[in-house]
Protein backbone atom coordinates (compact mmCIF):
# COMPACT_ATOMS: atom_id res chain seq x y z
CA UNK A 1 0.00 0.00 0.00
CA UNK A 2 2.61 2.46 0.78
CA UNK A 3 4.45 1.67 -2.68
CA UNK A 4 1.25 2.98 -4.26
CA UNK A 5 0.94 5.94 -2.28
CA UNK A 6 4.12 7.03 -3.16
CA UNK A 7 3.84 6.32 -6.96
CA UNK A 8 0.46 8.30 -6.40
CA UNK A 9 2.07 11.56 -5.44
CA UNK A 10 4.90 10.88 -7.79
CA UNK A 11 2.58 10.83 -10.56
CA UNK A 12 0.40 13.65 -8.96
CA UNK A 13 3.88 15.72 -9.17
CA UNK A 14 4.70 14.89 -12.31
CA UNK A 15 1.05 15.96 -13.85
CA UNK A 16 1.42 19.47 -12.27
CA UNK A 17 4.71 19.76 -12.98
CA UNK A 18 4.13 19.44 -17.34
CA UNK A 19 1.02 21.34 -16.62
CA UNK A 20 2.78 24.37 -15.11
CA UNK A 21 5.46 23.87 -18.05
CA UNK A 22 2.36 24.17 -21.02
CA UNK A 23 1.07 26.94 -19.20
CA UNK A 24 4.38 29.19 -19.73
CA UNK A 25 5.28 27.43 -23.30
CA UNK A 26 4.77 30.19 -25.87
CA UNK A 27 2.09 29.04 -29.02
CA UNK A 28 4.05 28.03 -32.53
CA UNK A 29 3.52 30.83 -34.73
CA UNK A 30 1.02 30.01 -37.03
CA UNK A 31 2.99 31.99 -39.92
CA UNK A 32 4.91 34.73 -40.01
CA UNK A 33 5.33 38.62 -41.03
CA UNK A 34 7.90 40.25 -43.24
CA UNK A 35 8.03 43.39 -41.95
CA UNK A 36 9.70 45.24 -44.67
CA UNK A 37 6.36 44.48 -47.06
CA UNK A 38 3.95 43.75 -44.70
CA UNK A 39 0.86 46.31 -44.87
CA UNK A 40 -0.95 47.64 -41.88
CA UNK A 41 -3.20 45.19 -41.93
CA UNK A 42 -1.43 42.30 -42.09
CA UNK A 43 1.18 43.53 -38.74
CA UNK A 44 -2.20 44.72 -37.03
CA UNK A 45 -2.47 40.50 -37.15
CA UNK A 46 0.27 40.26 -34.93
CA UNK A 47 -0.01 40.08 -31.14
CA UNK A 48 -0.46 42.98 -29.66
CA UNK A 49 -0.38 45.29 -32.27
CA UNK A 50 -3.00 47.20 -33.80
CA UNK A 51 -4.40 49.02 -36.75
CA UNK A 52 -2.42 52.23 -35.31
CA UNK A 53 0.91 50.75 -34.59
CA UNK A 54 0.22 48.89 -37.76
CA UNK A 55 0.26 52.50 -39.42
CA UNK A 56 3.40 53.49 -37.82
CA UNK A 57 5.27 50.79 -38.61
CA UNK A 58 4.33 51.00 -42.43
CA UNK A 59 5.30 55.17 -41.63
CA UNK A 60 8.46 54.05 -39.83
CA UNK A 61 9.67 52.03 -43.25
CA UNK A 62 8.50 54.83 -45.35
CA UNK A 63 10.75 57.71 -44.49
CA UNK A 64 13.69 55.31 -43.22
CA UNK A 65 13.91 52.27 -45.36
CA UNK A 66 13.65 48.39 -44.49
CA UNK A 67 14.37 47.61 -41.57
CA UNK A 68 18.14 45.52 -41.51
CA UNK A 69 17.07 43.58 -39.04
CA UNK A 70 14.02 42.49 -36.97
CA UNK A 71 15.16 44.00 -33.86
CA UNK A 72 14.85 47.42 -35.88
CA UNK A 73 11.45 47.35 -34.99
CA UNK A 74 11.88 49.01 -31.56
CA UNK A 75 12.68 52.14 -33.12
CA UNK A 76 9.06 52.62 -33.86
CA UNK A 77 7.26 54.00 -31.31
CA UNK A 78 5.26 52.28 -28.80
CA UNK A 79 7.14 49.27 -29.62
CA UNK A 80 9.52 48.70 -26.53
CA UNK A 81 11.45 45.63 -25.70
CA UNK A 82 7.97 43.66 -23.96
CA UNK A 83 6.32 44.29 -27.13
CA UNK A 84 8.90 42.78 -29.25
CA UNK A 85 9.85 39.88 -27.28
CA UNK A 86 6.15 38.83 -27.80
CA UNK A 87 6.60 39.83 -31.75
CA UNK A 88 9.87 38.12 -32.08
CA UNK A 89 9.19 34.33 -33.38
CA UNK A 90 6.15 35.68 -36.18
CA UNK A 91 8.81 38.49 -37.64
CA UNK A 92 11.10 38.12 -40.80
CA UNK A 93 12.61 40.65 -42.84
CA UNK A 94 12.98 38.65 -46.23
CA UNK A 95 10.66 36.40 -47.59
CA UNK A 96 7.05 36.37 -47.87
CA UNK A 97 4.23 36.82 -44.96
CA UNK A 98 2.22 33.69 -44.38
CA UNK A 99 0.50 35.23 -41.35
CA UNK A 100 -3.12 34.73 -42.35
CA UNK A 101 -5.43 35.51 -39.01
CA UNK A 102 -4.66 37.31 -35.97
CA UNK A 103 -2.78 35.88 -33.53
CA UNK A 104 -4.49 35.70 -29.67
CA UNK A 105 -1.80 34.98 -27.15
CA UNK A 106 -3.40 33.32 -23.82
CA UNK A 107 -3.85 35.31 -20.63
CA UNK A 108 -1.91 35.37 -18.01
CA UNK A 109 -3.72 33.60 -14.73
CA UNK A 110 -5.11 36.28 -12.25
CA UNK A 111 -2.78 36.24 -8.58
CA UNK A 112 -5.89 34.26 -7.12
CA UNK A 113 -6.09 31.82 -9.56
CA UNK A 114 -2.34 31.22 -9.61
CA UNK A 115 -2.65 30.82 -5.78
CA UNK A 116 -5.93 28.51 -5.24
CA UNK A 117 -3.86 26.15 -7.78
CA UNK A 118 -0.87 25.98 -6.05
CA UNK A 119 -3.07 25.64 -2.58
CA UNK A 120 -2.41 22.11 -1.00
Amino acid sequence: MRKFQTLLVALVLILSASAAVAEQAEPAPAGVVNINTADATQLALLPGIGPKTGERIVAYRDENGPFKKATDLMQVKGIGEKTFERLRPYLVVEGKTTLTSEVKMPRKASASTKASSQAP
